[in-house]
């Protein structure tokens, strides 16, 4: 399915709704979903630490047994795929990858590369856990968020799910003590309208000052 040149960003971000009923014929190639990956990745995060990873599962028996674990949600079965999305609490391991890939594209010289790597590996191993895990939350908020229109710009349909069992996803799929599942995120063709929701009214929650 091709994104529609003509559509603007607002009319993407109005027309993003959680959907929860998907057309169970409808595939969605590892090549569409990479590329909505690649999109989503380049969302902010502290320090550019990118602290996520993502477990992709289109195998539609292993979306079955996910289902169980996901608290019965017909979406986790029928969508094209669901992504998982993890949290890295030890985004520091990423330090001089992340740096050094910078100097290397010509985006900082040498001295602000070292610079960047001496400072954040006196801060980020020593915050505690707690502090690390809010951080990595906290991105991992912002890349699902830009995961979800960047597939809506494809004309795709997504819906978030916080409800699933995170120790058991952990042991089906073997996570690493490093990483925390955050969220569970279906992706694929609608095969029903959305509910559409109302929002408080700006004039009830923002104040200029």
């Amino acid at each position: 399915m091709s994104t529609t040149t003509a559509q603007t960003f607002s009319e993407i971000i109005r027309e993003r709704h959680s959907v929860r009923k998907y057309d169970l014929t409808f595939k969605i190639s590892r090549d569409e979903i990479e590329d909505i990956l690649n999109d989503a990745i380049l969302a902010p995060s502290s320090s550019n630490l990118q602290p996520w990873r993502f477990i992709v599962i289109d195998d539609q028996e292993t979306k079955k047994e996910l289902r169980l674990i996901a608290n019965n949600q017909e979406q986790v079965e029928t969508s094209s795929a669901v992504i998982a999305v993890l949290g890295d609490k030890e985004m520091y391991r990423n330090i001089e990858k992340v740096y050094r890939s910078n100097y290397e594209a010509g985006y900082m010289d040498e001295a602000t590369m070292q610079l960047m790597i001496e400072n954040s590996n006196r801060l980020y191993p020593n915050v505690p856990e707690e502090i690390r895990k809010s951080i990595a939350a906290f991105d991992t908020g912002l890349v699902s968020m830009q995961l979800m229109l960047a597939a809506k710009a494809k004309g795709y349909d997504t819906v978030p799910m916080g409800g699933f069992d995170k120790q058991k996803f952990t042991e089906k799929f073997q996570v690493s003590d490093r990483y925390m599942p955050m969220l569970l995120l279906a992706l694929g063709k609608a095969a029903a309208p959305a509910h559409k929701t109302t929002r408080i009214p700006l004039k009830d929650i923002v104040d200029f000052i």
